[in-house]
């Protein structure tokens, strides 16, 4: 049977996703301190994460969803565009006092133990993932399919976590700082900004992550955003999503750790770097990897591919052109999307044209 997509998550499904209920309004609400008045979130003992069985919403009626097997979903037409719809944009903390609050809650003990949104999404087991051991470490300029990044340059500042709530429970992506007017956007996958309908809720950036630590600081988002394409059927060609952030002590966020830049309608089949921090085994979300290689046209979509074993946790992490392994800079040009269950050596990103723009020109003006 022909699989379908699914977010970028590696272990073989073999069936549908798990159909659950949501949280009840009332663990969700604890769960959520940024929505709330008052005191601040939760001590990590008081709040532990959701109990097996509960927080995955199961799929829409009516609608396929990247892992099952019914077919590749909510393909667009050819021709990536932005088919005369605006980008949607989310409102966040946008109060001081619930930006405070937000940082606070996302203690390093919680970071550590937030699940990758795509392990959630495809039904993987609810618990700590698996420590498989460490990433192999090789030379920056070698080819890569998986291997830790330690040396360290512009893209070990830019490239970070991503949590946020989702369903009640606390998740992880991944997202790169790029340049622009704002110097205050974060651009990661579409789906680690929205899903299901919903926008993910306490959404910060973690640049230069490791372990629980935040040495740039943990930088609360005041709006999200994505393209119209993924807001109205969450079409995987258009899996991009942006974060505005807030500043911290009066400083932004590319002032801090610098930004990448961003390209648009560039062409194809060209050496990218691709950058991460999967939390499935054999990686447990501590450390940035890479994936190296020249990229392939997935057959069917109009997304790019290319040879990487990053797994659950990785979805948002940036793709880069003309990236420079002695300083860490590149031109941002897609982002961990999707695997199929049948060819899991393989990552898609969405390619960057005039719908991903429009994206990034909104996030400068918002």
């Amino acid at each position: 049977m022909t699989k379908s997509p699914r977010l970028a998550a590696v272990s073989v499904l073999t069936g549908a996703l798990l159909s659950i209920p949501p949280l009840p309004a009332s663990q969700a609400d604890a769960a959520r301190p940024a929505d709330r008045a008052g005191s601040p979130g939760p001590s990590d003992a008081a709040s532990p994460q959701a109990a097996p069985g509960l927080g995955l919403p199961g799929p829409s009626r009516g609608r396929a969803r990247p892992g099952e097997p019914v077919g590749r979903p909510r393909l667009s037409p050819p021709g990536p565009g932005t088919g005369g719809l605006t980008p949607a944009v989310h409102l966040l903390a946008e109060s001081r006092t619930d930006r405070e609050r937000l940082m606070r809650w996302w203690t390093p003990a919680r970071m550590r133990r937030a699940l990758p949104l795509d392990g959630l999404v495809a039904g993987e087991p609810a618990g700590r993932p698996v420590l498989g051991g460490r990433p192999a470490e090789t030379p920056a300029s070698a080819p890569s399919t998986g291997a830790a990044w330690t040396s360290g340059g512009k893209v070990a500042r830019t490239t970070g976590r991503v949590f946020f709530t989702y369903a009640g429970r606390p998740a992880s992506c991944s997202g790169d700082a790029v340049a622009g007017a704002s110097q205050s956007t974060v651009i990661t996958a579409g789906h680690c900004v929205r899903l299901d309908g919903a926008w993910h809720t306490d959404w910060v950036f973690v640049p230069a992550y490791h372990d629980g630590q935040a040495p740039y600081g943990k930088w609360t988002a005041t709006r999200t955003l994505t393209t119209p394409q993924w807001e109205a059927r969450e079409d995987l060609d258009y899996d991009v999503g942006a974060a505005m952030v807030a500043p911290q002590d009066g400083r932004t966020l590319t002032s801090v750790v610098g930004g990448q830049g961003i390209a648009f309608n560039q062409p194809r089949h060209r050496p990218m770097y691709a950058f991460g921090y999967p939390a499935e085994a054999p990686y447990d979300g501590s450390r940035l990897v890479y994936c190296s290689g020249t990229t392939k046209d997935d057959k069917k979509t109009h997304d790019v591919g290319l040879t990487c074993d990053m797994t659950a946790g990785s979805s948002g992490g940036p793709w880069f052109l003309g990236f420079d392994a002695r300083t860490g800079a590149g031109t941002q040009n897609s982002v961990n999307s999707f695997k199929y269950d049948a060819a899991p050596k393989d990552m898609f990103g969405p390619y960057f044209g005039a719908a991903v723009k429009a994206l990034y020109d909104k996030a400068q003006n918002t």
